[in-house]
């Protein structure tokens, strides 16, 4: 009898803590600011764990900014940083933190840009600007540094994290 009391009362609060709140839809109700910037914080968090198990796994000495773009400088160059409006000539592998290459100047060719004023990552303006003629880095970008939610819609997935290996080849 106490047994059929319990499972009783078990199954009135199940019903209760599992009902929907009247007057609302479920299924339409959208996240407000706070929630959004949890979950943001969340995928931040999880961004960089997921860098950091990379970079043990790799052996290697990376550095942080600010804005979470992990770089090693393995190569120092010589002459002064780059700057904005300075154009850029570097070879290039881009990868994925599984290996998975994505684009490369062994096919493409060497990427010239114009930092602060071609479309490109945000992660690798930032990183670029680190380096000085003749430098060779390796720079981690996270997505929101990258290409963020929606990927490049060709190589690149929503939400990766990007690897790249730079060869500062000129300044121009």
């Amino acid at each position: 009898m106490l047994i059929k009391k319990l499972a009783i009362i078990f199954f009135i609060v199940s019903l209760v803590a599992c009902g929907d709140n009247p007057g609302k839809n479920s299924l339409n109700t959208r996240p407000g600011p706070n929630e959004m910037a949890d979950l943001n914080k969340y995928l931040v968090q999880k961004d960089r764990e997921r860098i950091k198990n990379f970079i043990e796994r790799k052996s290697l000495q990376m550095n942080e900014s600010p804005t979470g773009l992990w770089y090693q400088i393995k190569k120092e160059g010589t002459g002064n940083v780059f700057n904005y409006n300075d154009k850029v000539v570097f070879d290039y592998e881009c990868s994925l933190l599984d290996g998975t290459r994505c684009y490369s100047s062994k096919d493409l060719g060497p990427k010239e840009v114009i930092l602060g004023k071609s479309e490109m990552e945000s992660g690798l303006n930032e990183g670029l600007r680190l380096l000085k003629p003749g430098a060779e880095a390796i720079l981690i970008i996270p997505p929101y540094l990258a290409y963020g939610l929606i990927g490049d819609r060709k190589m690149i997935p929503s939400r990766a994290v990007i690897v790249y290996n730079v060869n500062i080849l000129r300044l121009k």
